[in-house]
């Protein structure tokens, strides 16, 4: 509109730069960034927890309530084995857990089900359990009918719901990657790729900024419709591009920080060639 009343030439015909005309935009970017970020990161995390409930019992009416054969590192040289574990009980069957120590196994503990507490992190009740200790050739072996023990492990670390990443905020998102990694999950690029992209998303605030503030600042015949236009076209293919992205990651090979950050690279390159032929 300023463009269109000849503001902008008024304010270069008295000796302004393009880059101070840019200042308050590029501010309000960043202010347009912090909030996204702090809203993605923080706030929406914690509404998505509802929105998917809803949806699972009222348009899915189908949610993932067991998982089958789960084997995880659940602590260093300890591994854990469950064949089933059904979620409405908080249960797992025929559970196993091995410890090793310079490779070589030196604990091995088998139960008929596993309980997990709810009232307290990592807190396992077992069912007819027999724990048996190695010790070279000795072997000592240890049974009984319920013991309550401490494992390094949640449902939540291989009952995997969909959507689930989207109820994470990005710090419970980093640790749980992080988690996951050392425990050699392999099906984490879906909360690597919602991390990242928290990120790469706010950034896209200076970004467009520079775009619309480079194409709209030159005076042109027929009005701001064509501006309007082309800056609608430029956000709505960076949005998706950035979801085509996106699934490089999921179902390709693609490293997860890459993918999300392509687009941003790609309008990077665009916003620069703007800005340099904007108007001076």
């Amino acid at each position: 509109k300023m463009a269109e009343n000849s503001e902008i030439i008024a304010m270069f015909s008295t000796g302004m730069s393009f880059k101070r005309l840019m200042r308050p935009y590029m501010i309000s970017a960043a202010i347009i960034a912090l909030v996204t970020y702090g809203l993605g990161a923080y706030v929406i995390p914690k509404g998505n927890v509802t929105r998917l409930d809803f949806e699972d019992k009222y348009k899915r009416k189908k949610k993932q309530e067991y998982v089958r054969n789960v084997q995880l590192e659940v602590d260093s040289g300890v591994i854990a084995y469950l064949e089933r574990y059904e979620n409405y009980n908080k249960t797992a069957y025929r559970f196993s857990l091995d410890k090793f120590k310079d490779k070589q196994l030196v604990s091995h503990l088998t139960a008929r089900s596993a309980v997990y507490d709810t009232t307290s992190l990592h807190k396992w009740t077992l069912k007819d359990y027999m724990i048996r200790h190695m010790d070279g050739m000795k072997e000592t072996i240890t049974k009984g009918s319920r013991l309550d023990t401490i494992i390094k492990m949640e449902p939540q670390d291989f009952l995997i719901m969909k959507g689930q990443q989207q109820t994470m905020t990005s710090p419970e998102l980093k640790e749980y990657i992080s988690k996951q990694k050392q425990r050699g999950f392999a099906n984490i690029k879906e909360f690597e790729i919602e991390y990242y992209q928290r990120i790469a998303m706010s950034f896209a605030a200076f970004i467009l900024t520079i775009i619309g503030a480079s194409l709209s600042t030159r005076k042109v015949k027929g009005g701001m419709g064509l501006h309007l236009g082309v800056g609608l076209a430029l956000s709505f293919s960076y949005i998706l591009f950035q979801t085509v992205s996106a699934t490089f990651a999921v179902n390709g090979s693609t490293p997860p920080v890459i993918a999300v950050w392509i687009p941003n690279l790609l309008y990077s390159f665009i916003a620069v060639y703007l800005y340099r032929k904007a108007p001076r």
